[in-house]
């Protein structure tokens, strides 16, 4: 089947079609940087990286860009209690982003455009919408006037005349005296005292959230792309007031397909600092969760579903990492053996091309990636079984050229995933031999024969602390190193 997405803004899937022919330009709205990341970071720049890398294996030429957001009142309000600046507070934390992400296995976007670089865009965007009548300044701000846009709501599915009943007594505060009408929205800020400011044709200031992306879409792949993503959280007010902006100054579609990831519970909770569940990516990956393990996690839902965070659903992933983990494993440990040697004809084989074909047609309806680790999880309990044959028999009935293809096309399309393992040293912790190996089996055949069952899961557990697996037959106890 051909690639379909939901589009939010349609509230349907459509068949996928780029703009410009075997390319996507691709736009995910990135953090801001006042804090380190969290587990709803962690899964929208997963899978978005993930989308990125599936296109790039259907051939597309993909241009991806993630903003930064490094001028904000919670940026500012860290300086401020740290004794510190805006641009101390950004930069500690964009490095902390890029070591998190980097742990995670998240490839970097091509391009991480800042607000604080984009400041000329930004406002030759106030400018245009200025010019245009969509926006008016008041007392150094200025506001977008969204009763000017008529098709302000379109994404979110709102309606203004409900957003106007809603916001009709938030007139408390000095900037919505400023207003003409409770849901216009800042563009640009005027200056507060000891807050960095920048000039600008409405007196020195700042810009505000929602006008900083429309620039950085703008000047970094042009006035209207092919997918704009992010988590459901932003597809209002943030989303819908990015097309507003960008629309009313180009007259052009913004995005042709608007993709959002569901959120992050914990426990079936909403995660926050106040309910005390807010989990950091450094805080997970140094417990330690294996960071391979937290990818199962994420893409075992469908992206567009939320996802809830608890112990069982980790250890779960974690079980099922590790049967993936032997599948992508099975060719370093037995390929040389049984004369896997040429990957290329392998991949052209008939047998290869419909597993690739059944893992495509299943990622094709809406990146449903779910569906295309079952394609992988079949192929790598397959290779586990064959190679717990392996090690117990010493040898295997199975077509070696069957073995390979299974190995050789799991690592193509789990790489398209993200999946990648390493082989252990084939040492255990505390340097056994094999010779001392095989005498604490043989004491637990020993403790079996005398039926003490707490002593064989003494040294089973024993065993297994230090990387030895056992595996118990007819024939008797094999082991191999985990």
């Amino acid at each position: 089947m051909t690639l379909t997405v939901y589009n939010t803004l349609t509230r349907q899937k459509e068949t996928f079609q780029a703009l410009e022919a075997n390319k996507v330009r691709m736009y995910c709205c990135g953090i801001t940087v006042y804090d380190y990341c969290h587990l709803g970071h962690a899964r929208t720049c997963l899978v978005w990286d993930v989308v990125r890398s599936y296109f790039e294996w259907l051939g597309y030429e993909v241009n991806y860009i993630q903003n930064f957001t490094d001028i904000d009142d919670k940026i500012l309000n860290r300086a401020k209690k740290e004794g510190t600046s805006m641009e101390d507070v950004s930069e500690r934390f964009i490095q902390a982003y890029f070591e998190d992400m980097s742990r995670m296995g998240i490839r970097q976007a091509d391009a991480y455009p800042r607000a604080t670089h984009t400041l000329d865009g930004i406002k030759r965007l106030v400018a245009e919408l200025e010019a245009k009548g969509f926006a008016y300044p008041a007392d150094g701000d200025v506001y977008y006037a969204v009763k000017k846009f008529s098709d302000y709501g379109k994404l979110s599915g709102r309606k203004l005349e409900d957003m106007q009943t809603g916001a009709s007594g938030r007139v408390d505060t000095p900037e919505a005296e400023k207003k003409q009408d409770p849901c216009d929205f800042a563009l640009w800020k005027a200056a507060k005292e000891g807050e960095p400011s920048w000039d600008s044709p409405w007196g020195a200031g700042r810009p505000g959230w929602h006008i900083e992306c429309s620039a950085m879409v703008r000047e970094r792949l042009g006035e209207t792309i092919d997918i704009h993503v992010g988590g459901s959280d932003l597809t209002f007010p943030h989303h819908e007031n990015e097309i507003a902006q960008s629309e009313a100054a180009t007259g052009q579609s913004l995005a042709n397909y608007w993709l959002h990831n569901g959120m992050v519970k914990v426990d079936g909770e909403k995660m926050s600092k106040s309910l005390g569940n807010f989990t950091t990516i450094r805080d997970l990956l140094d417990k330690p969760v294996d960071a391979m393990a937290m990818r199962l996690f994420i893409l075992q839902a469908h992206y567009r579903k939320p996802v809830d965070f608890t112990n069982e659903a980790i250890a779960a992933a974690t079980n099922g990492w590790e049967t993936l983990r032997e599948g992508l494993l099975f060719g370093d440990r037995f390929g040389q053996d049984l004369g896997f040697t040429d990957s290329a004809t392998i991949a052209k084989s008939e047998e290869s091309e419909l597993i690739r074909q059944r893992f495509k047609d299943a990622v094709n309806d809406d990146f449903n990636f779910t569906a295309g680790l079952a394609v992988l999880f079949e192929m790598a309990k397959e290779l586990q079984k064959e190679g717990h044959i392996i090690v117990h028999q010493r040898k295997t009935a199975t077509d070696p050229q069957k073995l390979a293809t299974l190995w050789y096309t799991l690592i193509e399309l789990s790489a398209v995933l993200g999946f990648k393992a390493e082989l252990k040293e084939e040492t255990v912790n505390d340097g056994l031999t094999d010779a001392e190996i095989e005498q604490l089996i043989e004491q637990r055949a020993a403790a079996k024969k005398a039926k003490n069952w707490a002593e064989c899961d003494r040294i089973r557990d024993e065993l297994k602390d230090q990387g030895i697996s056992l595996i118990d037959t007819k024939e008797g106890t094999t082991w191999h190193s985990v």
